[in-house]
C-alpha cells in the first residue's frame, strides 16, 4: 500500500528524470572524455573483427579469429550490438545492419534454443532497435512504432518461444526447438530467472502489436513463482515446471535467480504496476532478513534460511544498480564498494568468490567480461555523482585492455589468477559491458535524457511522445522507451483524449460559460470513478483509472485531461 505508492511515485520519477550532470569527475583528475574515446575504440576493435572473422556466426572466437554458433545461429553479436552502435552515434552502420538483419535472419530453423537467452538477446535486441530506428535515421513505415520490420522479427522470434509456456503451471520449459516446439523428453527443470525474465520484452510486444498473449504468459509465469515462494518468503534456484516442486533450494540474488528480481522492478516501472513492485518489496525484506550479512549477500536454504554457500558471484553485482532504482542508494553504495574491493584484488570479478576466505572458488576463477559491476556503477553515478564510480570504470577499461585484448578482439579471461584466456567473446560484451562503460563516461548521451528533449509522433491511434528519456534496460542492456507502450493502444478508453476534449471544449464554449476550478485530489470527490467504468466516461471528465491514479511526483503517461488535473486545474462546466 503506502510503501508501494512511495516507490512508484518520487523514486521512479528520479529514474525517469535523473539528476543534473556535474561534479565529481574533475575532483580527482579523471579525464572522462579520454576514457569515453577509449571505450569507443574498444567497441570497434571487437565489432570490426567480429564482422571480418565471425559473421554470420553468433560469436567471435578471438584467439583463432573465426566464429561459432552458440545460442541458435542468429548472427547474435550483430543483433546484440545494434543499439550500442546508435549509443556511440554511428547511424550509418545502424542502418546498414538493420538491412542485413532483415535479409539474413531466419527463425524457421531446426535449432534447440534457450528460451531465456533468445528472449533477452534476440527479442530484446530487435525491440530496442525497432524503437530506436527513427532516431537512427531509418525511414520508418507508416504506423511506426506500432509496425515495422524489426517489430515483426521480434514478434516472430517471441512466437517461437510460446510453446515453452504451455505447462500446467504456466512456468516455461528452458529450451524450445524453433521449428518443432518443445522436444519430447525435454527436462521440466528450469531456473527461476528462466521463468521470471520475460515481462519487459513480452509486455512491450503486447503493447506495440495489440496481441495480449505475450504479456499474459509472462505475468502468469511471474505469479507462479510468487505463489511457490517458501513460508519465509524466498524462492529457490531451479523448479520443476510441471509439478512446481523446487529441485534446487538455494536462495540468493545471483545466478539462476537474478533477473527475476530485476524484472519485477523494471516491469513495475515500465508498466506502472503496483502489484509487481509490491512483490519485489516483499522479496527484498526476506532477502535482507536471511541473506544479507555485512553488506554482502550469501546463499541460504529457501525454507530454513540457513547459510548454504558463503559465496559472492559476479552475476550478483547487478544488485546495487537495482537498489538504486528503488531509491535505496546508501545500501547500494555499501554493497557496491564491497564488490569493488574484489575487482581491485583481481582486476576483474571471478565467477565465484569465497567471502570468508577472501579468494576465488575452485573452477570458478574466470571473468568472461561480464557487465554487472559496471552496470551498477552507471546507475549509481547517475544517482550520486560519486567519483569512485568513475574510478571503477577507469579500472575496468585498464584491466580489460591489459588482460583481455588480443589481435582479433577481446577474449574471455579463463583464470584471473594467471590471466589465461579462453577462445570466446560473448555477445554481451558489446551489448552490455561496452554500452554501460560508454554511458558511464558520456553524461550527455541521449539515453540520459531528462525529458527536456522529445519527439512527437503521429500514429494511427493519435499523437504520442517518444525519446523523452526514462529508458528501461532489459537484462541484456537493450533500452526500451517506456513511452512507446502508450503509442499503439487499440481500446478506445485507453487512447489519449486530446482531440475529443478540445472538440467538446470548443463546441460547448459557444453556448456555455466555463471557469477554471481547482481539481480535487486523485481518488477524491465526485469525479473519482472505478476503473471498470472508464469506458463509460465522457471526454473531458476526470478519470481515476489505474493508468492515471498516481501522485504528483510519479511519471506515468497520462491522458490529456488527467494531466490537466495533475497540474492543478481542469475545465469544468460552471452550470
Amino acid at each position: 500500500g503506502a510503501a508501494v505508492q512511495r516507490f512508484l511515485g518520487p523514486l521512479l520519477c528520479l529514474w525517469a528524470l535523473r539528476l543534473p550532470v556535474g561534479g565529481g569527475a574533475a575532483a580527482r583528475g579523471l579525464d572522462v572524455a579520454s576514457y569515453r574515446e577509449r571505450v569507443r575504440a574498444m567497441f570497434y576493435h571487437a565489432y570490426e573483427h567480429y564482422l571480418e572473422s565471425a559473421f554470420p556466426y553468433d560469436e567471435l572466437r578471438p584467439l583463432t579469429c573465426d566464429g561459432q554458433d552458440t545460442w541458435g545461429s542468429f548472427s547474435l553479436t550483430l543483433i546484440d550490438a545494434l543499439d550500442t552502435l546508435l549509443i556511440l552515434g554511428n547511424v550509418s552502420e545502424f542502418q546498414r545492419v538493420v538491412n542485413v538483419l532483415q535479409e539474413g535472419v531466419d527463425f524457421d530453423i531446426d535449432v534447440n534454443a534457450s528460451v531465456f537467452e533468445t528472449n533477452i538477446r534476440v527479442v530484446g535486441g530487435l525491440l530496442s532497435a525497432h524503437l530506436l530506428s527513427r532516431k537512427a535515421g531509418v525511414e520508418v513505415e507508416a504506423g511506426w512504432p506500432c509496425s515495422g520490420p524489426l517489430l515483426r522479427m521480434a514478434e516472430e522470434a517471441a512466437r517461437k518461444l510460446l510453446p515453452a509456456f504451455q505447462t500446467p503451471t504456466g512456468m516455461p520449459y528452458g529450451t524450445v526447438n524453433l521449428l518443432h516446439g518443445v522436444n519430447p523428453g525435454e527436462t521440466p527443470v528450469t531456473c527461476t530467472a528462466g521463468i521470471g525474465t520475460f515481462i519487459v520484452e513480452f509486455a512491450t510486444l503486447s503493447h506495440l502489436t495489440g496481441d495480449p498473449v505475450f504479456e499474459d504468459v509472462a505475468r502468469k509465469a511471474l505469479k507462479a513463482l510468487w505463489k511457490n515462494r517458501s513460508d519465509i518468503g524466498l524462492v529457490g534456484n531451479h523448479i520443476d515446471v510441471i509439478t512446481a516442486k523446487w529441485v534446487a533450494q538455494d536462495a540468493g540474488i545471483g545466478a539462476g535467480v537474478d533477473s527475476y528480481f530485476e524484472y519485477l522492478v523494471k516491469g513495475a516501472i515500465l508498466l506502472q504496476d503496483e502489484e509487481l513492485m509490491s512483490m519485489f518489496l516483499e522479496y527484498n525484506k526476506a532477502i535482507k532478513n536471511y541473506t544479507k550479512f555485512d553488506d554482502w549477500y550469501l546463499w541460504v536454504q529457501m525454507y530454513k534460511g540457513t547459510v548454504s554457500m558463503p559465496v559472492f558471484q559476479s552475476l550478483e553485482a547487478y544488485w546495487p544498480g537495482l537498489q538504486s532504482l528503488i531509491g535505496d542508494v546508501d545500501n547500494a553504495m555499501r554493497t557496491f564498494l564491497n564488490y569493488y574491493t574484489v575487482w581491485k584484488q583481481f582486476g576483474g570479478l571471478p565467477e565465484f568468490y569465497n567471502i570468508p576466505q577472501g579468494y576465488t572458488v575452485d573452477k570458478r576463477e574466470g571473468y568472461p567480461l561480464r557487465p554487472e559491476l559496471i552496470e551498477s556503477a552507471m546507475y549509481l553515478y547517475r544517482a550520486t555523482r560519486d567519483p569512485t564510480l568513475l574510478e571503477l570504470g577507469r579500472d575496468a577499461v585498464e584491466s580489460i585492455e591489459k588482460i583481455s585484448k588480443v589481435d582479433c578482439g577481446f577474449a574471455t579471461i579463463k583464470d584471473l589468477r594467471d590471466h589465461r584466456l579462453d577462445n570466446r567473446m560473448e555477445s554481451f560484451f558489446l551489448a552490455e559491458t561496452i554500452k554501460y562503460l560508454y554511458l558511464l563516461f558520456d553524461p550527455d548521451n541521449f539515453i540520459h535524457n531528462d525529458g527536456s528533449d522529445f519527439d512527437v509522433v503521429v500514429t494511427p491511434y493519435g499523437e504520442c511522445v517518444l525519446s523523452a528519456g526514462g529508458y528501461i534496460f532489459n537484462t541484456e542492456a537493450h533500452p526500451i522507451d517506456p513511452a512507446a507502450l502508450h503509442c499503439c493502444r487499440k481500446r478506445k478508453e485507453e487512447q489519449w483524449e486530446v482531440e475529443d476534449l478540445m472538440r467538446e471544449f470548443y463546441s460547448q464554449k459557444k453556448t456555455k460559460k466555463f471557469t477554471l476550478k481547482r481539481a480535487p485530489d486523485h481518488g477524491e470527490g465526485q469525479n473519482a470513478k472505478d476503473p471498470k467504468d472508464a469506458s463509460s466516461e465522457k471526454p473531458g471528465e476526470k478519470r481515476n483509472s489505474k493508468k492515471s491514479s498516481h501522485s504528483l511526483l510519479s511519471c506515468p503517461s497520462q491522458s490529456f485531461n488527467s494531466k490537466l488535473a495533475v497540474l492543478g486545474q481542469v475545465f469544468l462546466d460552471n452550470t
